[in-house]
């Protein structure tokens, strides 16, 4: 196992362990209870995860001596709204749930982001631990403290800055995982070779059969060193106010065609459609080379995910949803660009005809 410090603000309080590992379920029992005790421990998942992990987990919990009970609701981003938050805290309210307890997010980005922003309002705050199930969730979504939920609008347009107590990466809930949401995780990874050096863009690149096979090994370094550079902006923003936003590279546009496809296109894939974009548009107006945009488009290919934007999402819509992105400067969109592979920054935005001519050069 490893473990890796986020350290906020120099507070002991608010700063959390990262521990990683496989197949260590039966210690996250242990730990939880020696070091984060509660008077009730509330497990709260999807649908899904409850029917793959859901039993097992409680065994687990139950024999490392929690009192601990499970609450679930329908699987999808279509249940991250205030509907589903209410009817989750209402839960809570009936089993007795109060400040003496913790909240368990056991699933991955939208259980994780339901759970921390339920966490941070519910009684004026209780505390949390994130346990993700998925790649993207154990690489992403479960460190950073954002929590959210989606409104008709946008993706994650209400939410607060709440840190968990602690984040626990098993990579055995991976095995269970779909290629679909497998792939999720992998466009999170390449992201982080994007914007962060040279050296981890080539680790992936020369380990895309690894990847793909999830061999074990290679998944610890990739999910470690992806945790590494995540804490890494956190500690320095943990409030999203300015360097942090590079960690978006991609997210800018993939947020816009998520919202804009009604949430029915996976997160990965329109952050790897926006990461092609954003590639193309440096390449020409940032001087990005073009043999460097063809490796971040090879590398994406590599693992299937989607090169064209299908043509159900129309640009005009895809444009609209950028003016609601929650990091407008002055009326402007911020968008994270790249000068080479592991250079990234941010300037006043883009134009609108090179932004369309980008999108409309992505479906053919």
């Amino acid at each position: 196992m490893k473990r890796i410090k986020v350290n906020l603000d120099k507070k002991i309080s608010t700063s959390y362990d990262i521990t990683i590992g496989s197949d260590i379920r039966d210690r996250i029992g242990l730990m939880i209870m020696k070091d984060y005790p509660a008077g009730r421990y509330v497990v709260i998942t999807d649908s899904t995860v409850a029917g793959l992990h859901g039993r097992a987990f409680m065994d687990t919990m139950k024999a490392a001596g929690l009192t601990i009970d499970l609450i679930e609701f329908p699987a999808g981003e279509k249940s991250k709204n205030m509907e589903t938050a209410l009817c989750l805290i209402k839960k809570l309210f009936d089993l007795g749930v109060d400040r003496n307890s913790l909240l368990i997010a056991l699933g991955g980005g939208v259980v994780g982001d339901i759970t921390g922003f339920i966490a941070s309002i519910y009684m004026r705050s209780v505390p949390y631990i994130q346990i993700p199930t998925t790649l993207l969730a154990q690489v992403d979504s479960s460190i950073g403290g954002k929590t959210a939920v989606d409104l008709p609008e946008g993706k994650n347009l209400l939410g607060t800055f709440y840190q968990p107590k602690a984040v626990f990466i098993d990579t055995k809930f991976l095995e269970t995982l779909s290629d679909q949401e497998y792939k999720n995780g992998i466009a999170e990874i390449i992201k982080y070779g994007v914007i962060d050096s040279e050296d981890f863009f080539q680790a992936q690149e020369s380990g895309i059969e690894a990847l793909k096979n999830r061999e074990t090994s290679h998944l610890l370094k990739l999910i470690e060193q992806s945790c590494r550079i995540k804490k890494g902006f956190v500690e320095i923003d943990e409030k999203d106010n300015g360097i942090r936003h590079i960690l978006n590279f991609g997210h800018t546009i993939g947020h816009a065609m998520e919202a804009e496809s009604n949430f029915t296109m996976p997160h990965g894939y329109a952050v790897a459609l926006g990461m092609i974009a954003i590639s193309r548009i440096c390449e020409k107006l940032h001087n990005l080379s073009v043999n460097e945009t063809r490796r971040i488009e090879k590398l994406i290919a590599a693992f299937d995910l989607p090169p064209l934007i299908p043509t159900e999402i129309p640009t005009d819509g895809i444009i609209s949803r950028l003016h609601g992105d929650k990091k407008k400067k002055d009326g402007k969109v911020q968008f994270i660009l790249i000068k080479n592979i592991g250079k990234p920054f941010w300037n006043g935005g883009v134009d609108r005809s090179t932004l369309v001519a980008t999108l409309e050069g992505m479906r053919k």
